[in-house]
């Protein structure tokens, strides 16, 4: 059951951020550190995108489920994103998709700092 709602909100999330004008390149990338959800390209900079779906905003909701080990994993994958595909030096940055319940998605650019 939550693998199929992960499937609809990755999808979902696609949708809206080709809405806001950027282009899906790839989705769950996987490598020995993990996976990408959504790879994309906006205004010339490659997003590696997590996205996280909670049905209720208890327990900090959506945002409060990207721990800081989730989060270093996920720069590791993207750096050997980087490195594989020949884009060593491309303008990046790790952004977050947060749906929480039947509200829109929230967009969260940089969530590195």
């Amino acid at each position: 059951m939550s693998r199929t709602r992960g499937h609809a909100a990755e999808t979902a999330a696609c949708a809206f951020l080709q809405a806001q004008g950027c282009t899906v390149i790839g989705r769950n990338w996987h490598c020995r550190y993990g996976e990408i959800d959504i790879i994309a390209e906006h205004g010339g900079t490659l997003l590696f995108v997590e996205v996280k779906f909670r049905q209720k905003p208890s327990f900090g909701g959506a945002a409060c489920s990207i721990t800081p080990a989730k989060l270093a994993k996920l720069l590791t994958a993207a750096e050997l994103y980087l490195q594989q595909h020949s884009r060593p030096d491309a303008p990046c940055r790790v952004d977050a998709v947060l749906i929480e319940g039947g509200n829109a998605p929230v967009w969260i650019q940089n969530i590195t700092g």
